[in-house]
C-alpha cells in the first residue's frame, strides 16, 4: 500500500540523508521525494511516497523519531491532505498539431511556459493522477522531455470550527 509522509526537520547538512537511508537500510523504495524550506527558516519539509504495509509504516515512523534532526513525522491520509506535483512537459508541435495540443492544456489547466518552432513545454500543477493523465494524452504527439517534482502535501485546513494545531517534538 502507498503512503505519503510528510517529515519535517531541523534545517541541517545531513537530515535528508538520514531519512532516506533509513528507508534503503530496511529495503524500501521511495517513490517519490521533494524537499524544501517550510514557514520556519530553520524548519525543511520532506515529503515522501513509500510503498509498504502499514505495521512496516509504524516502525519506520518509530525509528525516524530516534533519527538527530528529526522533529515530527505525520501520515498524511487521503482525503485528509492536499497533495501535488509539478510537471515540466516538452511536446513536438508541429503548426497542424498545435490547436489540438492547447486545447488539451486547457482542459489539465496546464500553462505554456515555452514555446519553439517545433515544440512546447507545458507547465502543470496538478494531482499526480491529472499530471498522469495529460501526459498519457501528449505522449501519442511526441512526449520529447518530461520533469515532475516529487508530492508535496499538507494535511487539509481545519474544517467547522476545529483549531489546526502544529506540535514539534
Amino acid at each position: 500500500m502507498k503512503h505519503t509522509l510528510s517529515v519535517l526537520v531541523e534545517n541541517r547538512p545531513g537530515a535528508l540523508m538520514r531519512v532516506a537511508s533509513l528507508f534503503a537500510r530496511r529495503g524500501f523504495n521511495i517513490d517519490s521525494l521533494a524537499v524544501g524550506p517550510t514557514e520556519r527558516h530553520d524548519v525543511s519539509r520532506i515529503t515522501l511516497r513509500v510503498d509498504c504495509e502499514h505495521t512496516s509504516l509504524e516502525q519506520i515512523e518509530k525509528q525516524m523519531h530516534k533519527l538527530v534532526n528529526v522533529l515530527r513525522v505525520q501520515e498524511l491520509a487521503p482525503g485528509e491532505s492536499v497533495e501535488r506535483e509539478l510537471a515540466l512537459l516538452k511536446v513536438a508541435a508541429p503548426a497542424s498539431k498545435r490547436s489540438e495540443l492547447m486545447a488539451l492544456a486547457d482542459v489539465f489547466g496546464a500553462q505554456v511556459a515555452d514555446l519553439g518552432p517545433d515544440s512546447i513545454v507545458f507547465q502543470l500543477v496538478g494531482t499526480p493522477e491529472e499530471i498522469d493523465s495529460f501526459e498519457e494524452l501528449v505522449r501519442p504527439h511526441g512526449l520529447q522531455e518530461l520533469g515532475r517534482t516529487g508530492r508535496l502535501g499538507l494535511s487539509r485546513a481545519a474544517r467547522s470550527g476545529a483549531r489546526a494545531q502544529t506540535v514539534l517534538v
